[in-house]
């Protein structure tokens, strides 16, 4: 890696950024969440010693997937978001230490600090929402603002109570996983076998594939079970520990992991992970990890979040499953946006339970560093017990072939490749005359978490652009006028071609989210989708600001790089975007085609629609203390003031950003005002 600070952030962030499109937008993970967690916590780590590093926007708040339009979608009050991970017990202890001092607290008080420890069940988070004691609603994850409400399927589950059997706060969400026991996934594939049917590859799709069935009847089958062993929104408190509110769950009638275990003490804890680790292959249901929880719910409530992630909690993951086979070749292909990823393609071999084929390779700096060759023998793992990963060679008493040598010309177009600076990734400079980023992107822009359209996946793409029906997005919505060419060709008949059309008409009306992730922008993904589509609500308000942002120093340029989690390089590839003639010809047409639908916003909170800076010196929180709590207000933090800033919060010594604050005639408070506004009791 280069030497400079600068130089390694960009290599951690570009590398980071396309391993958050293979997991977010391709469901293809690239690499496991070991490595994931180590080039990420690398990243944050350069951004805290170095801050100026953090203008160029950081990656690392993305999570989940976009609710399916096949079912209602439903805003959770309180984000169901992800956890991060460690694998040591000195990372464990970082995230202590962390914690501590995000809390102002001393060594020794961080050493009291008690959790609850609570096996990592492997299978599909869910959110039940109770009223007046009774089951109203049970929705996804989805993208951990909102989820998929799924509630009729819920209702076939007999291990969640319909009504609450002790007292509970009028409105309360409890949330846990719905998972299959590894007997109840093995007799179920078997029947599936047994009917023809594809088997599920693991117990988590089978729980995940059975309850988001469209018809609850399906649901109604399979053999799903359920751990609570979390809250979101409750109208009154019902405990002040985690460790009480599980007891109080198994009153009210839920089932609870017996094996979740209050520790004392953080050195404990690597005991308690290796007698797990020993108990895993017994277990009746399949575990990757085990969660521990600050046990304080007063505390989690000061840490808040982190991005992604809550700060009062960490997933500590088990090793991944390995074994060893033979690389036979290697492959290249190419992306949408031009990268050309390396594919081995191996000798299968069971990991795990799975036979493994394939596996990334990830750039030509991950093949020089393992130094893997065709023809040799290496370890494989299925990295998180889901991704294949090459780990590297096996040594063996025979000479090796060749190293491999990455290709200077795009296997497709014959255009030269080249690999910018600061980058992992090499990239073919074809643009859209290389056929396969033409197919890449339409094929991106029918997947899921985009126009999700019935019957037009990635088989049909690659048919209907091969003979001319498709050669860009606006197509798709005109292959009406083709309806006769279709049902000719083979599978295709007079009822597919129906269904097809129908699915089609269906998806003229979409969420703005969904298609400005369609579109296919280099590091669009989901979570900077939602982002840009909540802050402008419409298309056309979108469309003319990034126009004007096109100019230095424009307000439009400084308010599109002060929205919290867009940085200098989204910016960039947003103007990139916008000032290819084809990308506005492509716009302009499916504006004909499409009803645009404006963006509904997250629910309103006390600081909702303003953005909020702080600046100076904080005595009775910490800053990332502040920063969350206005987020969880409803609030846009930025580190810059505009004119668009709706409120500057000025801590000792609050120097330039004050002034600029002043000059600008805002709206400003101090640290007292600040706590007044937010709701919080005046300082001692």
């Amino acid at each position: 890696m280069d030497d400079t600070p600068a130089q390694q952030h960009a290599q951690l962030a570009a590398l980071i950024t396309r391993w958050n499109t293979a997991y977010y937008q391709n469901d293809a993970p690239e690499v496991s969440d070991a490595e994931y967690d180590e080039k990420r916590r690398a990243l944050v780590m350069l951004e805290e010693a170095h801050p100026e590093l953090k203008a160029e926007g950081s990656v690392t708040d993305e999570v989940g997937a976009a609710p399916d339009s096949a079912f209602g979608k439903q805003a959770h009050r309180v984000p169901m978001l992800s956890l991060d991970n460690v694998f040591t017990p000195e990372e464990f202890a970082s995230f202590v230490s962390k914690a501590a001092r995000f809390l102002g607290l001393d060594t020794k008080a961080a050493d009291a600090l008690t959790f609850v420890a609570e096996p990592k069940i492997d299978g599909l988070s869910i959110n039940l929402t109770y009223k007046g004691g009774k089951l109203v609603r049970g929705t996804t994850r989805g993208d951990g603002l909102v989820g998929e409400d799924v509630t009729a399927n819920l209702l076939t589950i007999a291990a969640i109570p319909r009504k609450l059997t002790d007292s509970a706060p009028d409105e309360i969400e409890i949330r846990g996983e719905i998972f299959m026991a590894k007997a109840d996934f093995l007799a179920l594939n078997e029947t599936m076998i047994a009917q023809d049917q594809k088997p599920f590859a693991n117990p988590r799709n089978a729980a995940a594939g059975s309850l988001r069935q469209l018809d609850p009847a399906v649901t109604a089958r399979r053999p799903l079970s359920l751990f609570a062993y979390a809250q979101g929104f409750a109208s009154e408190r019902c405990a002040s520990t985690h460790q009480a509110y599980l007891d109080q769950l198994k009153k009210w009638g839920f089932p609870v992991n017996p094996l979740s275990t209050p520790i004392a003490h953080a050195s404990e804890i690597p005991a308690y992970i290796d007698d797990l680790a020993r108990q895993r292959a017994a277990l009746a249901y399949d575990i990757d990890g085990v969660v521990f929880k600050l046990d304080d719910l007063d505390l989690q409530s000061r840490l808040g979040f982190a991005g992604r992630a809550p700060r009062w909690a960490i997933a500590w993951k088990f090793p991944s499953e390995q074994a060893i086979t033979r690389l036979e070749k290697i492959e290249i292909q190419v992306g949408r946006t031009g990268a050309l990823t390396p594919t081995a393609h191996l000798q299968p071999v069971n990991v795990g339970g799975v036979i493994v084929s394939r596996a990334t390779l990830h750039n030509e700096d991950e093949i020089a560093r393992k130094d893997v060759r065709p023809g040799d023998l290496v370890r494989v793992q299925r990295a998180g017990d889901v991704i294949p990963q090459i780990l590297g060679p096996v040594p063996e008493d025979k000479p090796r072939g060749p190293a491999y040598v990455f290709p200077a010309q795009c296997p497709v177009c014959h255009a030269q490749t080249e690999r910018p600076d600061g980058e992992a990734v090499r990239r073919c400079t074809g643009g859209l005359t290389c056929e396969a980023q033409v197919v890449e992107r339409l094929i991106h822009f029918v997947s899921r978490p985009a126009f999700d359209i019935d019957g037009l996946g990635e088989r049909s793409i690659r048919e209907f652009h091969e003979i001319g029906l498709i050669d860009k997005p606006g197509d798709i919505f005109r292959l009406h006028e083709k309806a006769d060419l279709i049902r000719t060709r083979e599978g295709w008949g007079e009822l597919s071609t129906r269904n097809l059309l129908r699915a089609i008409e269906q998806r003229r009306s979409i969420s703005f989210s969904r298609f400005l992730f369609g579109l296919g922008i280099r590091r669009i993904g989901e979570r900077n989708a939602q982002l840009l589509a909540r802050h402008y609500q419409t298309y056309e308000a979108w469309f003319e600001a990034m126009k004007a942002a096109s100019l230095i120093g424009s307000d439009e340029r400084l308010a599109l790089g002060s929205i919290m989690g867009i940085g200098e390089s989204i910016v960039a590839d947003l103007l990139a975007f916008f000032a290819e003639p084809h990308n506005l010809a492509t716009l302009s047409d499916l504006r004909g085609e499409l009803t645009i639908e404006t963006e509904a916003r997250p629910e309103e909170g006390p600081l909702s629609g303003k953005t909020i800076v702080f600046t100076g010196t904080l005595h009775t929180m910490t800053r990332p203390e502040a920063k969350s709590i206005a987020e969880r207000l409803g609030a846009q933090v930025s580190d810059s003031v505009s004119k668009k800033t709706g409120l500057v919060v000025l801590g000792e010594k609050a120097g330039s950003k004050a002034k600029k604050a002043a000059e600008l005639g805002l709206e400003t408070c101090d640290e007292a005002g600040w706590r007044l506004l937010a709701g919080l009791p005046a300082a001692n």
